[in-house]
């Protein structure tokens, strides 16, 4: 039987490689801050049905900050540069992009929490930087990937945000539940695209289609409720540098939805420079002990909170 974290890992990521394809159909339809937005809107109007219970949470002065960074990296900035990266590139090379993840949040648990850096882990590292490399050395313009070299550099940005909020989540999941950090990112994220949608470069909709509302719809309740709250749990219950290794899995969904739904093709030398980047993730890959928060054992600072999860 399948361990219930490591299920709700493998669901989130089915998800998430789903949303590059849904997120390319919808911008067909609506600006991407307007379906940022829409699908910000449709989680957090579910969510509302839970705000006199998230009124009884206890807040500690000190996670107020760290809460509100978790949730300006992912949904605000990481939404913003994923959805210009998406009208530059295709959804085949974003989700390639994504295996950088679990090396960034390796990287970033060495600078920020002292956890320890191995050769192996540094040689995987630059073999996946010399494989994006050689992918951005590939690309060439399509209709579905105008600016790949651009889109692709967005799109490892927005990594670098969620590897950034993969870490200050796993600090606070040992004190508030995933349930609320979730409602915490629809609700921010609601707010923070709202002032966007009045700037001149973002044009209203000037009609509303099924497919194009369908697509807000699936993103909201199935991406950003759905994925991000198995993503979330899954995170809360195992280690950080394991459940984010299941980023590793996007590359190879998005790819066959790409091809089976959008008919996207990549180069001989962007499938070779793919294999090299996971290669280099898979590299980097190696069990380490953890204590009972999900930190490596070796780690001295920083621990997270304390508490049990509501």
């Amino acid at each position: 039987m399948i361990h219930l974290p490591i299920f709700s890992l493998i669901a989130a990521m089915l998800l998430w490689a789903s949303s590059f394809i849904v997120l390319k159909l919808s911008f067909q339809y609506y600006h991407p801050i307007w379906v940022i937005f829409g699908r910000m809107v449709v989680a957090s109007l579910v969510f509302a049905f839970w705000i006199p219970a998230f009124r009884r949470i206890r807040f500690r002065k000190a996670d107020i900050p760290i809460l509100a960074a978790m949730a300006l990296c992912e949904p605000c900035l990481y939404f913003l540069l994923e959805a210009n990266a998406l009208k530059n590139t295709s959804a085949s090379q974003a989700g390639l992009i994504t295996t950088f993840m679990p090396l960034l949040v390796t990287l970033g648990a060495f600078l920020f929490f002292g956890e320890r850096m191995s050769k192996r882990a540094l040689a995987g590292l630059g073999i996946a930087v010399l494989g994006v490399g050689l992918l951005n050395a590939g690309n060439i313009s399509t209709e579905t990937a105008p600016h790949p070299l651009w889109g692709n550099t967005l799109e490892l940005l927005a990594m670098t945000c969620g590897a950034a909020y993969t870490l200050l989540l796993k600090r606070l999941s040992s004190f508030y539940s995933p349930f609320f950090l979730t409602a915490l990112q629809a609700f921010t994220g609601a707010f923070f695209y709202f002032p966007l949608l009045f700037l001149p470069s973002v044009p209203a909709p000037a009609h509303f289609t099924l497919e194009g509302v369908l697509s807000v719809v699936y993103l909201g309740l199935f991406i950003t409720i759905g994925a991000y709250g198995l993503y979330n749990y899954g995170v809360s219950r195992i280690s950080a540098g394991k459940a984010v290794a299941f980023i590793n899995l996007l590359p190879v969904l998005t790819l066959f939805l790409a091809w089976l739904i959008l008919d996207e093709r990549m180069t001989p030398l962007q499938y070779a420079s793919s294999a090299l980047v996971i290669f280099g993730v898979l590299l980097n890959q190696e069990p380490q002990p953890v204590d009972e928060n999900g930190w490596t054992k070796k780690r001295e600072k920083g621990n997270g909170a304390n508490g049990q999860a509501l």
